[in-house]
């Protein structure tokens, strides 16, 4: 099976993604019948405690999100975490390819989120630019994360979003809503601050290294290199 992902809208199965985790092979039964009995614990043992499992939850670890109890961590056989530092890199490469775009385009139309007098300036917010941000940014992550997880900045700092479920290269839909979480509040409202808050966040989330956009979109980002 090749190792480059499947090219974007090519209609492959998911089943096929070569970043989705395999499902172990099933226990075969019917051992020898010389094969000793299973041990049984002695009669009056008491059985394992609860949250007894590495995030709690039950004797085969918790949901940190409050749901059940996984029967493995969903981390298992999958890259590493990526590093949140190289998580901040990629983005600002990220921010800045768009960026030049918007720019330019604004330009070409005649579009100007800000005004010059010769007396004084006068900051005001031009939406058509604000909306035209919000399109591109969104338009740029969902396409590049549904291609193989990997933006241009990502790729050039080794990362990939993955579903934290299974692995795999996150859906359309999945990554339409972890774009929009992350760039429409940074179009419309609070660029610089909402980027530090939804990005930064994975420096102190455990046990996955999320961004508030990952936790929205339920997706991790993982080291390729």
């Amino acid at each position: 099976m090749s190792t480059e992902p499947p090219p974007f809208g090519s209609g492959q199965s998911p089943d096929d993604d070569p970043f989705r985790k395999q499902q172990p092979p099933p226990q075969q039964g019917g051992g020898s019948p010389y094969d000793p009995p299973p041990q049984q614990p002695p009669y009056g043992s008491q059985p394992p405690p609860s949250g007894s499992g590495p995030y709690g939850g039950g004797p085969y670890g918790g949901d940190p999100y409050g749901g059940g109890p996984y029967p493995n961590d969903p981390l298992s056989g999958m890259p590493p975490l990526a590093d949140s530092g190289k998580r901040v890199l990629a983005r600002i490469i990220d921010m800045i390819l768009v960026g030049i775009v918007v720019g330019l385009l604004a330009w070409a139309f005649r579009i100007s989120q800000y005004t010059v007098d010769s007396d004084d300036f006068e900051f005001g917010k031009s939406f058509a630019q604000e909306a035209l941000a919000a399109v591109l940014y969104i338009a740029y992550d969902t396409y590049f994360t549904v291609k193989n997880g990997q933006t241009l900045g990502k790729k050039l700092m080794k990362l990939r979003v993955a579903d934290l479920n299974d692995g795999s290269t996150p859906s359309v839909r999945t990554a339409l809503i972890r774009a929009a979480v992350l760039w429409i509040p940074f179009a419309f409202c609070c660029a610089c601050i909402w980027t530090a808050i939804a990005g930064g966040w994975s420096f102190f989330d455990k046990p996955y290294k999320q961004g508030l956009h990952d936790k929205a979109a339920k997706t991790v980002v993982v080291s390729t290199g």
